[in-house]
């Protein structure tokens, strides 16, 4: 099965001599974890590897940009692999077209729940984008046309009141991801688990996962950091530590303003909360002699990572790919012995738990705009609106409930009605 690799690429620039030809280092910075695809005959997808660098090459995208597009290209290269299909793959029939079978497959996918809606989305406009690239570069040779495209005219207001319309192409291959606006739904679209349920998902990591996972899903419910930034935490992190004056909590300094710097969305600079037991245990984790053999086989830039890989490597520097796996297997083992708390569970559903529950308490001891500020903070979000959206959650869900009750107690009622009446 092709495989998905990161190297470190080198800039390289042409020298001309008297009479020779020679290659030399480019001033410009290297570019770490390249994502580069190999097929399972272990000759490299040249196409998608140049576009990657193309990508990461270009100011408006970042390398954690094209991680994810190549995560998606990725993808369509294992399906079709799998079911032996070339990607140039353009016969006169449309239903037997290599870009029609993969977005069959996909809404197939989605459809069964295997991937989000969302993510459906997004994987099909980025094998439409890379196409339409290799095609503007003449790196593809199709004799049809490998989609319809289609045109639509949206208008916009401005501020000041003035009306533009913008005409937006798309193609006949696009999967829409249709959603349903609701107030029941958090930052990413993800829902919390309940307090009983955080304490079944950590007791099976205890006897079923490794020691590293177990502490992210703490750090995880407990702090309410995303998962690239507990991989990116450092020992430092954790001696840096500071006390929350007039409080029980302590707190980390994270983003790239913090010392050591820790990685975060949109670059934020906070400080996030942390409870004194989970910060004890990690602190004991990271004196460990577990922890210290695997600091010993890391690089010189990784060793002061608080979790590394068994073979001493960055969690983060696979984009979470070690992360996803041993959660998977949790998955599955928690579905074994029954415990429905692990359907549709995600590691991202323990920052939308922390914030719903440190929002619950803080409502209870703070006025509304207090709570806000509190949750905001704790949260490092970047808008306000999003602290928001647990409010209205919390609001949403009390209401259900008591309607719940409401609408119970009436057909209970109607059932002890008289036939007469």
């Amino acid at each position: 099965m092709a495989t998905l690799e990161f190297i470190r690429y080198q800039h390289q620039k042409i020298e001309l001599g008297v009479d020779s030809i020679g290659w030399s280092k480019s001033r410009k910075n290297p570019i770490p974890k390249l994502p580069q695809i190999i097929w399972e005959n272990n000759l490299p997808w040249s196409e998608a590897n140049i576009w990657a660098l193309e990508q990461s090459t270009t100011s408006a995208r970042n390398i954690k940009t094209v991680r994810s597009s190549m995560s998606h290209i990725y993808a369509y290269a294992k399906w079709l692999e799998s079911e032996s299909i070339s990607w140039r793959h353009f016969p006169e029939r449309e239903s037997e077209r290599c870009l029609t079978l993969f977005r069959g497959a996909l809404i197939n996918a989605r459809n069964n729940g295997y991937i989000a809606p969302s993510t459906t989305s997004q994987r099909m406009a980025t094998v439409i984008r890379f196409y339409k690239w290799m095609d503007k570069m003449n790196l593809i040779d199709s004799e049809r046309p490998m989609w319809k495209e289609r045109f639509f005219k949206v208008k916009i207001k401005t501020s000041f009141g003035l009306e533009h319309t913008l005409r937006i192409v798309s193609t006949d291959l696009a999967i829409p991801n249709r959603k349903i606006i609701s107030s029941l739904q958090l930052e990413d679209g993800l829902l919390p688990v309940s307090l009983a349920a955080i304490k079944k998902i950590i007791n099976l990591a205890n006897t079923s996962a490794s020691q590293e996972l177990e502490l992210m899903l703490k750090i995880g419910f407990f702090t309410g950091l995303r998962l690239g930034s507990i991989t990116d935490l450092k020992v430092g992190t954790l001696e840096n530590a500071t006390h929350m004056v007039n409080t029980g909590w302590k707190q980390l300094s994270v983003g790239p303003g913090a010392r050591p710097p820790v990685a975060t969305k949109f670059s934020v600079t906070g400080k996030v909360l942390i409870p004194q037991d989970l910060l004890s245990s990690l602190k004991n984790y990271s004196t460990s002699t577990r922890r210290l053999k695997r600091q010993a086989l890391a690089s010189l830039e990784n060793q002061n990572l608080l979790f590394l890989t068994r073979y001493g490597n960055s969690y983060n520097g696979d984009d979470s790919r070690a992360v996803n796996v041993e959660m998977s297997r949790l998955r599955s083992k928690g579905k074994k012995e029954g415990l429905t708390v692990f359907r549709g569970f995600h590691f991202h559903r323990t920052r939308a738990t922390f914030a719903t529950e440190l929002m619950k308490v803080a409502l209870n001891f703070m006025t509304v705009d207090e709570s806000i500020q509190f949750v905001r903070e704790a949260c490092l979000h970047k808008n306000e609106s999003t602290t928001m959206q647990y409010i209205k959650f919390i609001e949403s869900k009390e209401a259900m409930s008591d309607t719940a009750d409401a609408f119970t107690n009436l057909f209970m009622g109607l059932g002890g009605i008289d036939k007469d009446d």
